[in-house]
């Protein structure tokens, strides 16, 4: 259930002792999927080779480097720039392309909804610098024009799509970037740059767009002293208008992120331990921003998608999936496909998902074999690590038999296979009044108790008879 959070100190103080004792709101810990959107100029070229991130176009061009799964040379954006676009095409050139002539926040807002999320994240300003507000700060700092108002596409996108998400049940969260890797002030004098621009223009987003949730990047490089985030974080708590409710991750300066702040994000990672609200970002491809060079089978499947948020959520975090829209403002048909098939299993299964939290075990191995196949030699976790992990391993290794919620004294057991004849589940007691149900069925599961297992007797049923694809959920209610 998501409802109205009020945070239970009146005043915090500008130090990480006051800071930490601030909860994270309810909802988001009940929320379990959200959607990231990368947006920007880069969305224009949307290029980058495969295993690197294409928003990241402005740095690898400049700074002839790359980085990321896979062996580069560093010129790889570069050469291309310079061969599509010319070798005095700027950068800055391309915040005219960005045009959005198709963007409808309104079909964006309804795909969130029909796709389960309970909320979106959208690049506010990534690392380049380029707002989707109309942002005086922005174009004070830079000394041109350098925001979708001004430029391309004329509009104040940012808030068409804060009011199309705010008539739906989805909560509004933005993306800000605190560094901005060529801004003039920036590369001169940082600290001077988080006093006279940073943090004007962070108050400026927080009260101009009122999200439910800021996601702060671009941290890295100074501490959290240099940014003056404790300051802006006792500002944002004590004075702004959405003091009460708003939510924050924990990315406000070097040493921050896993430590202080609010919950813990982990990008290609999955699996923190769940003492702590924490959510899991991964795009659908791998390019957080659109990628032309991304095929097909370079984004996750439906079956790995859902796979990836049992085992996160089985952890007790949040699955952050991302999508990057193309410059005209049309989300690529494969992402919304992708996207519509986590609304539909999530429309069955959603009770052994939204609102539930860690179990004593996030999931049951099979007894022999090695656990935890991870591939060597990447820096970044492939999506398709969990299908080795659960129904296509590697010889030696062991899966991942069944991911394991709970909601109350209720324990979901979901298992990526539909199981033959029985289902042993391992360490766990049932009372007499325990009653195991097929999630999105009204079929009851004969069982018994086994020792300090239960042993679940399954029905055979056709596919048709499945109440969904890939995934099914049983609920033990004790």
């Amino acid at each position: 259930m998501l409802f109205q959070f009020v945070a239970a100190q009146e005043k915090y103080e500008p130090n990480w002792e006051s800071i930490d004792t601030r909860p994270v709101a309810p909802w988001f810990e009940d929320a379990k999927f959200g959607i990231f959107i990368h947006w920007g100029p880069y969305s224009v070229p949307a290029w980058s080779p495969k295993g690197t991130y294409a928003e990241w176009y402005q740095y690898w061009m400049q700074n002839k480097t790359l980085s990321g799964n896979g062996k580069f040379t560093g010129k790889e954006v570069y050469n291309h720039h310079v061969e599509t676009y010319g070798a005095d095409f700027s950068y800055y050139d391309f915040g005219k392309m960005f045009t959005a002539k198709s963007y409808n926040a309104d079909k964006w807002a309804k795909l969130f909804e029909d796709a389960g999320a309970k909320y979106m994240i959208i690049t506010s300003k990534h690392h380049d610098g380029f707002t989707l507000w109309p942002s005086e700060t922005a174009n004070k700092s830079w000394g041109f024009n350098w925001n979708a108002k001004d430029l391309g596409a004329k509009r104040d996108l940012l808030k068409e799509l804060e009011l199309a998400v705010k008539k739906t049940d989805v909560k509004f969260g933005t993306y800000y970037s605190f560094l901005e890797w060529f801004n003039p002030i920036y590369i001169k004098d940082k600290e001077k740059f988080a006093v006279e621009h940073a943090k004007p223009q962070f108050q400026e987003l927080v009260e101009n767009y009122k999200p439910d949730l800021i996601w702060s990047d671009g941290d890295w490089g100074m501490s959290p002293e240099q940014w003056r985030s404790p300051q802006l974080l006792t500002w944002l708590f004590n004075e702004s208008s959405i003091g009460d409710s708003v939510v924050i991750n924990d990315r406000w300066g070097d040493g921050t992120r896993f430590n202080h702040a609010g919950y813990y994000t982990s990008e290609y990672g999955s699996e923190l331990d769940g003492s702590k609200p924490w959510e899991e970002c991964r795009g659908l491809g791998f390019s957080f921003g659109y990628n032309k060079n991304e095929d097909a089978w370079d984004y996750a499947s439906e079956r790995t998608l859902i796979y990836l948020l049992l085992n996160v959520v089985s952890h007790g975090g949040n699955l952050l999936l991302d999508i990057g829209p193309d410059a005209d403002g049309n989300i690529p048909p494969i992402m919304q496909d992708r996207l519509l098939a986590m609304g539909e299993w999530l429309n069955v299964n959603g009770d052994a998902i939204y609102g539930t939290r860690k179990w004593k075990h996030a999931s049951q191995w099979s007894e022999k074999g090695i656990k935890n196949w991870k591939p060597e030699g990447v820096h970044y976790m492939p999506n398709n690590v969990i299908i080795k992990q659960t129904i296509d391993p590697e010889p030696g290794y062991a899966v991942r038999e069944i991911f394991f919620t709970k909601k109350g004294e209720d324990v979901f057991a979901i298992v990526p296979k539909w199981p033959k004849d029985t289902l042993e589940i391992r360490d766990i007691k049932v009372s007499k009044n325990t009653e195991i149900t097929l999630v999105g069925t009204d079929i009851k599961i004969d069982f018994e108790q086994k020792g300090k297992d239960i042993i679940l007797n399954i029905p055979c049923l056709s596919p048709e008879e499945l109440p969904c694809k890939y995934a099914y959920a049983f609920k033990i209610s004790q």
